[in-house]
């Protein structure tokens, strides 16, 4: 085969761009990414103009009461309720993924099946989990509404997200540094933990920031499983309401509208706070 010249393979190249097909598929790619673009924009603006005139003092106090509406019990219970679920679902996903990449065999039934079993799982919708929350853990379990309840239903929730993106970041890890590490005689656990996982760990942690914004964002299997108390826990038995249940029920009440707007605010901004502290701690993680 005659080796191509680089000024003929520019040429060909150019031709290639100018094509009116490779000019149709540029132009949709880019309005694409711009309407995806607007879209976001308008839906902040929108929230921050809608809220931002009634966030008061009063949304912040202590106790919950119908006069003030206050959501600052909802915020506790969100960040609590996050990290309760986090602290269930992360290690049992990360955990599978493991070894479903580096222990498991290449095809291995059992792997297709816990593999189609996730794809299941991510499918179903969140009402349908908080079903099963209902009937499983606050009644057949005995912990009725409570944040214990909603953590483990949220947790199974996330799982299959976990898992997946725990997966897909294993894969993406270069065979060449297990094969570096073994021929310098270590063992695959080892390896594992000591040269794949920390070069996977921006991936990961994509994966749980995933999964902070769907529990975040929750609210049908939590009214069935956590409540709507609107006071912080005294216990992991307790009911407890989070900022998006909060939310919903200002806004079906029909007399709350403005501080409903309000609550969206600052929910916009606890994802982003979040969003930004993960990514903080994955740039860390990766320079060290």
């Amino acid at each position: 085969m005659k080796p191509i010249n680089q000024q003929t393979l520019r040429q060909k190249m150019m031709a290639y761009r100018r094509s009116p097909l490779s000019f149709v598929l540029f132009l949709l790619v880019s309005l694409s990414a711009l309407f995806t673009m607007a879209v976001l924009l308008f839906l902040i603006v929108y929230i921050l103009i809608k809220g931002l005139p009634h966030l008061t003092p009063e949304l912040f106090a202590w106790e919950y009461n119908s006069e003030n509406v206050s959501m600052l019990p909802s915020i506790i219970n969100t960040i609590f309720m996050t990290l309760l679920s986090l602290l269930i679902a992360a290690p049992i996903g990360i955990f599978a993924a493991i070894y479903l990449v580096e222990y498991a065999k290449r095809g291995n039934k059992v792997v297709k099946v816990i593999r189609i079993t996730a794809e299941t799982l991510s499918g179903i919708p969140s009402i349908v989990y908080g079903l099963f929350g209902m009937l499983f853990f606050v009644i057949a379990l005995g912990w009725g509404n409570s944040i214990l309840s909603g953590a483990f239903t949220l947790a199974i929730m996330i799982l299959p997200l976990i898992i997946r993106t725990t997966e897909e970041a294993l894969q993406s890890v270069p065979d060449l540094y297990r094969e570096a590490s073994f021929g310098l005689g270590a063992g695959r656990l080892r390896t594992v933990f000591r040269v794949v996982l920390p070069s996977a760990v921006p991936g990961i942690l994509a994966g749980i920031i995933l999964a902070i914004g769907r529990i975040v964002g929750e609210t049908a299997a939590l009214i069935y499983t956590a409540g709507t108390v609107a006071e912080v826990p005294s216990s992991l038995f307790s009911s407890a309401r989070t900022l998006s249940v909060h939310m919903y029920n200002l806004s079906q009440e029909g007399l709350y509208f403005n501080q409903a707007y309000a609550t969206a605010v600052v929910l916009l901004l606890v994802v982003i706070c979040i969003n930004s502290l993960s990514n903080f701690i994955a740039k860390r993680i990766t320079k060290g």
